[in-house]
């Protein structure tokens, strides 16, 4: 089940674990896929955000303005996510920058 994928880090043979945390580090859920799956995959994504709600902080893999969309209509999600370098600099509340942070 294992397949070749690429990340930051360069190639690798396995598989790619989605965890999502509370503030506290508790684990609410997870999703284990396959490496050659992309992190922006809906359907990954509605396995990961089921019954959640509020802000989800993610990594630079989860940048794209479809996922952001579909976070917010359908499960009201605000999603914060960090800025590449070649990015537009945004402002962001201080409490947002630390959690982010924190991730």
């Amino acid at each position: 089940m294992a397949e070749k994928g690429k990340s930051t880090m360069g190639r690798f043979f396995g598989f790619k674990l989605h965890p999502v945390c509370n503030e506290r580090g508790e684990l609410l859920n997870f999703c284990l896929m396959c490496g050659n799956v992309d992190d922006r995959n809906a359907d990954t994504i509605n396995t990961i955000c089921k019954g959640l709600f509020g802000k989800l902080y993610a990594d630079k893999g989860y940048i794209s303005a479809f996922l952001f969309e579909f976070l917010f209509d359908n499960n009201s999600i605000h999603l914060i996510i960090g800025i590449r370098r070649n990015m537009k600099n945004k402002l962001m509340s201080f409490r947002n920058r630390i959690l982010l942070r924190k991730r």
